[in-house]
């Protein structure tokens, strides 16, 4: 029996010295940019610097087809927080705090404290503003939200005003709220390498969301003269409905006809400015030598608007242009790549988790998208889906969820369909019209179309998702 005993405490002992360690968990670097449409050098824009961004691009997984879930700030932050769609968050404006109809439900950071993470924050991730009604303390170990100087900058730093909301700062980058950000965030991900244990960095970019808020050597990129908005044919108009139109609804804003060229210079000089800010958080990825073990993930948070289909302006509908976002993800492992896979802002938290090893909540609505990441050219989704609050009347940023009053839109890739409260809809097929001039709802010739586009969009977002 001794013997026997003996024999058994070797073979555990043996056992114990020979089984591998577990790997160490993968960190996250986590980055959001506000308001910016896909007007990036990697993404094909040619006149844009945005060399840092193109540069992660180069390295990790570019998403040519990505879509927020609804094109404005609060209502998109909650949905790719929490992993839900909008219809089931209920926000769908920027006064509805984040919690109020989802309760105790296990947020994007959050799950990640929950299982070790130190979370941090530093600037605008959930919406901000009016203390914790959009802000989400248990989701961080840190966190450092934004003050004034977010919209408002010194008065002393204020060179002068450009186009419709361009700010040119005389300033330099480490003196700007955007600029503190960037600087912050390394310094606490250094800070959480020195202490041992996985981090969660969130940085979360103002910029470009207006005012377009810059120092003037960004705004020196860029000659306003050279600069045009993309209106479409004036005719194209005519069948486009008019509750698609934001600019013809109460509340409506239209891209100026004065001077259009500034107001562009001035957007992209603080796209420019916002890459300057993530090359702080690359150059510490080097420097730090942490590409092996972090996953980086940047994304915005929906499109924007320059002056397309007549005139609109900043987000706030459901044409290509506010629906489509940057996402781009280097992960360790994997390889560079472009991918046309269909993916949405809701995917991003599974995805993160799945990355990570971490058990993510059994209620997501989102799909892990990480097999794109290995074989960015295998068969995914179906068809990605956004939604819009409106009446049959005038635009309501501030009305409560109704499902009635949302338009909806489902992309397959190919063709868009969207269909309104007040009956209208649209189709547009992106293979003969990418800008979606030639609304073809209305043709007979298209009633196949129509049919099997009105029932992927009845159909949903789980009838949508990828075969496993």
């Amino acid at each position: 029996m001794t013997q026997y005993r003996a024999a058994t405490l070797l073979l555990i002992a043996v056992t114990a010295v020979s089984a591998p360690a577990a790997a160490p968990r993968l960190n996250v670097l986590y980055v959001v940019s506000d308001d910016l449409n896909d007007n990036l050098g990697c993404y094909g824009n040619p006149v844009v610097k945005s060399p840092n961004l193109d540069r992660l691009a180069a390295r990790g997984m570019r998403f040519d087809r990505a879509y927020c879930n609804y094109p404005v700030c609060n209502p998109s932050r909650t949905s790719f927080l929490s992993g839900l769609r909008p219809d089931t968050t209920r926000v769908i404006n920027n006064t509805t705090p984040t919690r109020e109809f989802i309760k105790d439900a296990v947020l994007l950071p959050e799950c990640f404290r929950q299982q070790g993470y130190r979370t941090i924050k530093v600037g605008k991730i959930y919406h901000t503003g009016d203390g914790d009604k959009f802000e989400d303390p248990r989701s961080w170990d840190i966190d450092i939200r934004e003050n004034s100087t977010a919209k408002n900058p010194p008065e002393g730093q204020i060179l002068r005003k450009q186009g419709k909301g361009g700010v040119v700062l005389r300033a330099k980058d480490e003196d700007t709220w955007d600029g503190f950000v960037a600087r912050k965030a390394a310094a606490l991900m250094e800070e959480s390498v020195r202490s041992g244990k996985p981090f969660f960095v969130a940085a979360g970019f103002r910029r470009p969301h207006n005012p377009y808020i810059a120092p003037e050597k960004y705004f020196a990129l860029y000659d306003p003269a050279t600069l045009r908005p993309r209106p479409g044919p004036p005719e194209h108009l005519a069948k486009i409905p008019d509750i698609a139109l934001s600019y013809k609804q109460a509340r409506g804003d239209k891209f100026p006809t004065d001077r259009p060229g500034d107001t562009i210079a001035a957007y992209y000089a603080a796209i420019s400015f916002m890459d300057a800010q993530v090359g702080v958080l690359l150059a510490t990825m080097d420097r730090l030598k942490l590409w092996e073990n972090t996953v980086v993930l940047f994304q915005s948070d929906h499109g924007y608007h320059l002056g397309e289909h007549g005139g609109l302006f900043h987000k706030l509908n459901l044409f290509e242009e506010t629906t489509k976002v940057p996402l781009i993800v280097a992960a360790p492992g994997r390889k560079p790549g472009i991918t046309s896979g269909l993916v949405e802002l809701v995917d991003v938290y599974p995805t993160l988790a799945g990355l990570c090893g971490l058990k993510a909540p059994e209620n997501l609505e989102g799909v892990n998208f990480a097999p794109l990441l290995e074989t960015p050219g295998r068969a995914w989704k179906r068809a990605v889906f956004t939604v819009i609050s409106r009446d049959g009347v005038s635009f309501q940023p501030s009305k409560g969820y109704d499902p009635a009053y949302l338009g909806r839109t489902v992309f397959d890739g190919r063709r868009r369909y969207t269909a309104w409260p007040d009956g209208s809809t649209e189709l547009y097929d992106h293979a003969n019209d990418p800008y979606e001039y030639a609304n073809l709802a209305s043709d007979a010739q298209h009633r196949a179309e129509i049919a099997g586009m009105k029932k992927l969009l009845s159909d949903g977002w789980k009838a949508a998702r990828p075969a496993q």
